[in-house]
């Protein structure tokens, strides 16, 4: 996915039009995972193949699904967006660390790379609007039990690309992210590579407790870079699995605090 050539040039969109633009959006987005959940995975368990090329199908559904549903939101006026560096995604055991400005963002990210695992809240495993595309696609829940650790571990260790988001939960708006240090310890004990990715939404929208009505003055413009990739056994030749998380975390960190700086608007006097 990259930058739509023609997307910081287009006429800001009515506030009423988009207004329904957004409802809209997330209407089709229920409608399309109670389809998913009832018709078309359904009608995908029934073609050949083994539990692993089954999985690969729902997530590539998905992926498909979900970059339909980034381009409507561009084309109906809510949005615009770029992304920097999207080819390097979705390679073997990468860890894909990002933090989570908006409630789309974890769209955007599986929208870009065909066949990642995801560690998704506990909650949408129960949405009955969620559930179903979770499932099939075996993204992993994030329960907090050190159960949810070894399946993320596991999956990397077999090769998949996996999309985590430290914070737990989105972003509060004005401040840093304040990262768990869960994402680190599965970096340390599967991953081949970690890869941050920074994401920044402008203005600030979809953010935690905010209800989807509640729009900006303007489309926003959602930002998405892909940072520099970090080998995590450098961190682990620095000492127990404790401490190099702890550092691991730390690094990790610091790196999201100064590119979200770069991307603060700036004003003149």
């Amino acid at each position: 996915m990259e930058l739509a050539a023609d997307s910081l040039k287009r006429p800001n969109a009515p506030w009423l039009w988009r207004l329904i633009a957004t409802g809209l959006s997330f209407a089709l987005f229920g409608i399309g995972g109670l389809c998913l959940r009832l018709i078309i995975f359904p009608l995908l368990s029934l073609l050949p193949g083994d539990a692993a090329t089954h999985r690969r199908r729902a997530r590539q559904t998905v992926s498909r699904l979900f970059w339909l549903f980034v381009q409507f939101m561009y084309r109906s006026g809510v949005l615009t967006y770029e992304v920097e560096g999207a080819e390097r995604l979705g390679r073997p055991g990468q860890l894909i660390i990002a933090n989570h400005p908006s409630l789309i963002d974890v769209v955007v990210l599986i929208a870009l790379i065909r066949d990642a695992n995801c560690v998704v809240k506990q909650s949408l495993w129960d949405n009955p609007f969620t559930r179903g595309p979770i499932r099939a696609a075996q993204y992993i829940s994030n329960n907090g039990s050190a159960e949810m650790l070894d399946e993320a571990a596991e999956a990397l260790q077999q090769g998949q690309t996996l999309i985590i988001f430290p914070e737990g939960t989105r972003t509060t708006p004005g401040q840093p992210p304040q990262f768990h240090r869960g994402a680190a310890a599965i970096a340390l004990r599967g991953a081949r590579l970690v890869t941050p990715v920074v994401i920044s939404v402008t203005p600030t929208t979809l953010t935690k407790a905010e209800p989807w009505y509640r729009i900006p003055s303007r489309r926003f413009h959602f930002h998405l870079r892909v940072g520099s990739d970090i080998d995590p056994q450098a961190f682990a030749a620095q000492g127990a699995a404790p401490i190099a998380s702890r550092r691991l975390n730390d690094h990790l960190h610091r790196h999201f605090i100064k590119e979200l700086a770069l991307d603060e608007p700036t004003t003149t006097t």
